[in-house]
C-alpha cells in the first residue's frame, strides 16, 4: 500500500524521527501536566472541589490555544523553529517546577493558576513550532499528506499515555500536596527531556528562511486580526462550512459540559476516596478515548455512504437520544458507555468538519478559517465548564443539564438536516 510505503520511508528519515521525538516527549509531558493539574484541583484530599474550580482549570488549559493560536504562526515566522522548540520546552520544565514547589507550599489557588497558565500558555508555541517545521525534514511534498496523518496521531498517543502515567503515578503515591507535586515534576522531566532532544538538530534545519520577506511586527499582527476578519466574512458565504462549524461548536460545548458532570460523579457519587474517583476519571477518560479511535475507523465508511453532512446528522441524532438514555441514572457503566458513544460521534463529527471546511472553502483562505475553528472549538469547551459551573450540584447529578444537552444536540441534528435533504436531492437528480 502506498501510505504503509510512504510511513516507512518517513521513517528511515533522520530528521523527521529527530522532530517526531520532540512532538511525543513535549505532548507526553502535556498530557501528565493536564492530569496533574486535574488531579490538584478535583482529586486532592484537602480541597473541596466544586464546578467552578473545574471550569477554572480548564480555561487554564484551553484558554491559551483559543486566544494566543492565530497570533502564534506571526512570531514562528520570525524565530527559528529549532530555538523555540528548545527554548519553549525548558522555559515550560522551569515553570513546571516552580508550580510544583507552590503545590507543596500550599499557595493560594489563584497563585497556581496563574503559574498552570503560563505553562500551557507556552505549549501554543511549541505545537504550532511542530506543524510548521514539519515541511522541513520531509524529503517530497507528496509524502506531507502522511506526515500530517502521523505526527498528530501519535502526539495525541502519546499525551493519552503521559495522562495514563500520570494517573499511575498519583494512584501509587501517598494522598496529598506531596503526591500532586510528583507527577507535576514527572511533567517537568518530560519537557526537560524534550528540550534537549531539541538540541540533535541543526539551529537552522526547520527555518524559516532568513532570506523570506518580512512585514513589521505590528503591521503582521494587524494583517492577522483583519485575516480572520476577512476568513469570518469568507465562511458566510460558504454556507455548508458554515453550518458545519456552528454544528461542532455546539457538539463540542456538548462534550464538555458532559465532561465537567462525569468529572463531579467521578469525585463525589461514585467514590468514598480520592483514589478510587481518580481511578474512575482515568476509565472513563480511557473510554472516551477508544471512541475516538473507533471514529477514526468508521468515519471514511460512514461518510462515503451517507455523505458528510449526513455522518454528522446521525452523529448529533444519537448523542441526543443515547446523552439522556444513558446519563440520567447516573450510575457508573451506563455513564461509561455514553463516554465512548460521545467520544465517537465528537471525534466523528469533527473528522467530517474538517473534511468539509477543506472541501468548501478557498485555499487562499483555508489557514485563516481553521484559525476561527480552533478559537470556537477550544472556547466552546471553556464555555461549557462555566455554564455547567452555575448548573452542577456538588455531586454531579443535574437531569436539567443533560437534558438540556440533549435538546442541544437535537437542534444540531436539526440544522443538519436541511444540507442532508439538498445533498440527497441533488443526488437523485444526478441518477
Amino acid at each position: 500500500m502506498p501510505v504503509v510505503r510512504d510511513l516507512r520511508v518517513l521513517l528511515h528519515l533522520r530528521d523527521f524521527r529527530r522532530l517526531l521525538a520532540v512532538r511525543l516527549l513535549s505532548q507526553s509531558a502535556d498530557g501528565v501536566y493536564q492530569v496533574a493539574l486535574a488531579a490538584y484541583v478535583v482529586f486532592s484530599p484537602e480541597k473541596q472541589a466544586s464546578p467552578a474550580a473545574i471550569a477554572s482549570a480548564m480555561a487554564v488549559l484551553l484558554l491559551p490555544y483559543s486566544l494566543l493560536g492565530p497570533f502564534a504562526g506571526v512570531l514562528l515566522d520570525r524565530w527559528r523553529r529549532r530555538q523555540v522548540l528548545l527554548h519553549g520546552n525548558l522555559l515550560r520544565a522551569g515553570l513546571a517546577t516552580g508550580t510544583a514547589l507552590l503545590v507543596v507550599a500550599r499557595v493560594p489557588d489563584w497563585l497556581f493558576y496563574v503559574s498552570a497558565l503560563s505553562v500551557t500558555a507556552v505549549n501554543r508555541f511549541v505545537l504550532a513550532g511542530l506543524s510548521a517545521a514539519l515541511p522541513r525534514v520531509i524529503d517530497s511534498r507528496e509524502r506531507l499528506v502522511t506526515a500530517n496523518s502521523l505526527s498528530p496521531t501519535a502526539g495525541t498517543l502519546a499525551a493519552t499515555a503521559g495522562g495514563g502515567l500520570a494517573f499511575a503515578v498519583r494512584l501509587v503515591t501517598p494522598a496529598g500536596p506531596v503526591a500532586d507535586a510528583v507527577v507535576v515534576l514527572l511533567g517537568a522531566v518530560l519537557y526537560l527531556c524534550a528540550g534537549l532532544s531539541a538540541l540533535r538538530m541543526p539551529v537552522d534545519l526547520l527555518g524559516p528562511d532568513a532570506s523570506a520577506p518580512r512585514a513589521g511586527l505590528r503591521a503582521a499582527l494587524a494583517a492577522t486580526v483583519r485575516g480572520l476578519g476577512d476568513g469570518l466574512r469568507h465562511l458566510a458565504r460558504r454556507r455548508l462550512a458554515a453550518r458545519a462549524l456552528a454544528a461542532m461548536t455546539l457538539m463540542r460545548f456538548c462534550y464538555g459540559a458532559l465532561t465537567i458532570t462525569v468529572l463531579m460523579l467521578c469525585r463525589y457519587a461514585w467514590s468514598d476516596t480520592e483514589a478510587e474517583g481518580l481511578a474512575l476519571l482515568g476509565l472513563a477518560v480511557s473510554v472516551s478515548g477508544a471512541g475516538f479511535l473507533a471514529a477514526a475507523v468508521v468515519t471514511p465508511w460512514a461518510a462515503t455512504r451517507l455523505g458528510r453532512p449526513g455522518w454528522m446528522l446521525v452523529c448529533a441524532g444519537t448523542a441526543a437520544v443515547l446523552a439522556p438514555a444513558l446519563g440520567l441514572p447516573f450510575e457508573p457503566v451506563p455513564t461509561l458507555i455514553a463516554a465512548f458513544v460521545l467520544g465517537l460521534t465528537t471525534q466523528g463529527a469533527k473528522i467530517a468538519t474538517d473534511t468539509v471546511v477543506q472541501a468548501t472553502v478557498d485555499d487562499g483562505y483555508r489557514g485563516r478559517v481553521f484559525s476561527l475553528y480552533d478559537v470556537l472549538f477550544n472556547a466552546a469547551f471553556v464555555g461549557a465548564a462555566g455554564v455547567a459551573a452555575l448548573m452542577l450540584p456538588p455531586d454531579g447529578r443535574s437531569a436539567v443539564l443533560v437534558v438540556g444537552v440533549a435538546l442541544l444536540y437535537a437542534l444540531t441534528a436539526l440544522g443538519l438536516a436541511g444540507p442532508y435533504l439538498r445533498q440527497k436531492r441533488q443526488g437523485c437528480r444526478s441518477t
